[in-house]
């Protein structure tokens, strides 16, 4: 069979649409190839959504694909250029370990990124091997895909390979390439490198060529660049929001991990929270709580208002109007924010109005829960069931007193107690991916090389609201340690 025949059988539809931005925005770059590819996972809904035949990729052909030893026909391997605010700090990035291997066209007409990371050296790994370690990539599939199941925009995980080579981290461990599907990889840190980089016009290519890929009902009448503010402003605060109603910790919110797109990338040092605290985090780089919990809401927004500033070139011609442009528009995250989250929080607890009181009924049970070291999930799942017995800080005065304000809240609704327990039903998961968890697949996978454990656990957490039988099992917590969890960039 020809290379095109085989590629027409697979289902690869590529159009580079990025590959004919300037030069100065990516390097053409083939993967470095492996020695022994094995393919160790295949994502078929996604497969199957994207228009590629799973069975074909399954083949040896398939593993070869995803390692980076074989290019389909119509893709072109290329390593982007960015910059980004890493901790507050700025400086120049790069796909140091990424390919994008093309943009797929699917069934629909959509176009996705197919990237793979873990491919090998480029002019931007700085010092880096440009590999990836098979925990990291399994963790990122994990998380992203119990994300989509959340409902929470977020790239994607196509495959995950084994390289049949190690790596060197603190211990040797072996290698992987993991597949990612993504809206685009158009970062805020991509803008700052135009911006300090490139000239303006290239600069106004780049905001021309996202407002084409992803904000195409923009006007070309009006302000287009300021649209493209309001609009990036309006994704963040929905995503960010989505995340702190489920309790996920990103970790490394770097500018050069947050997208135009408004999808979650890079799950690096990422996890989910235990027991409700805002100062949670699990990063062990993130030693003064950057990027904790509580702190995530601010943390976009001060990224937003660096993405604001790469913009002023292009949003007015005078600098003292451009900055004021900026300005207003980075003041009305927080409100989006704040409007999507406490929205989220009313159908948490079944309430499909709006009152005055509803905030501090919302702030009153956090407190409690942080008081009380109740776990996020369970603390909403279990009022959800009505089953209080479960939870020790149900048993207290407090939280009794608060239970009768929430119940006349929802008394003072049109809406049936039913309709707002199927509403909590829909909103509150009974499965999230537990750190435990995670970290056993982990360990079966990497360690002992049984897989079972985590396909087993990629089930239950693909359907987080049924809230069946099997899942109670996955909802239980870990045992008592004196060891705080910690997570690591993976790199």
């Amino acid at each position: 069979m020809t290379e095109k025949k085989e590629t027409e059988k697979t289902g690869w539809n590529f159009d580079n649409s990025y590959a004919r931005l300037p030069k100065s925005f990516f390097t053409d770059l083939n993967p470095t190839p492996v020695s022994l590819p094995k393919l160790i996972t295949l994502n078929y809904p996604l497969a199957a959504a994207i228009g590629l035949n799973a069975q074909v990729l399954q083949s040896n052909n398939g593993a070869e694909v995803f390692a980076g030893n074989k290019i389909p026909v119509g893709a072109l391997p290329i390593a982007q250029a960015y910059a980004g605010h890493q901790f507050g700090h700025f400086t120049m990035l790069g796909d140091g370990r990424a390919l994008l291997l093309g943009e797929q066209i699917t069934p629909i007409g959509s176009r996705v990124d197919i990237q793979l990371k873990g491919s090998g050296k480029t002019p931007y790994s700085r010092g880096g091997d440009g590999r990836a370690a098979l925990g990291p990539m399994l963790r990122e599939y994990i998380i992203s895909e119990a994300m989509h199941a959340l409902g929470i925009p977020t790239t994607r995980s196509l495959a995950v390979v084994t390289t049949g080579e190690s790596v060197i981290r603190e211990t040797e461990q072996p290698g992987a390439i993991l597949t990612r599907v993504a809206a685009s990889h158009i970062r805020v840190g991509t803008f700052q490198y135009a911006a300090k980089w490139g000239t303006v016009e290239e600069l106004r290519t780049l905001a021309d060529y996202t407002l084409q890929r992803h904000f195409p009902e923009s006007d070309s009448s009006g302000n287009r660049y300021l649209f493209l503010l309001q609009e990036v402003i309006k994704r963040q605060a929905a995503l960010i929001s989505k995340w702190q109603l489920v309790g996920f910790i990103h970790g490394v919110m770097n500018t050069d991990n947050m997208t135009i797109s408004g999808e979650t990338i890079d799950y690096g040092p990422c996890a989910f929270m235990d027991a409700y605290d805002p100062a949670t985090v699990f990063s062990s780089i993130d030693t003064r709580g950057r990027y904790a919990y509580g702190n995530q809401a601010h943390i976009a927004a001060w990224n937003l208002a660096r993405f604001a500033e790469t913009l002023l070139p292009l949003l007015h011609d005078n600098q003292e109007q451009a900055l004021k442009l900026a300005q207003d528009e980075i003041s009305n995250f927080t409100e989006l924010y704040h409007r999507n989250w406490i929205m989220g929080m009313r159908a948490k607890l079944g309430i499909f109005n709006e009152e005055p009181q509803d905030e501090s009924l919302i702030e009153d049970l956090l407190s409690m829960m942080q008081k009380y070291h109740a776990d996020y999930t369970n603390t909403f799942r279990a009022l959800t069931f009505g089953k209080l017995l479960d939870i020790d800080f149900f048993a207290t005065t407090e939280f009794d007193q608060w239970h009768k304000v929430w119940q006349s809240r929802l008394d003072r609704q049109q809406e049936t107690k039913d309709s707002s327990y199927k509403l909590m039903r829909n909103s509150n998961p009974s499965i999230i991916p537990r750190n435990h968890r995670v970290e056993e697949a982990l360990e079966a996978a990497v360690e002992q090389g049984d897989y079972s454990v985590m396909e087993r656990l990629l089930d239950v957490l693909s359907r987080p609201y049924a809230h069946s039988v099997e899942q109670e099992d996955y909802s239980t917590l870990p045992m008592p340690s004196n060891r705080p969890y910690r997570t690591f960039c993976g790199t």
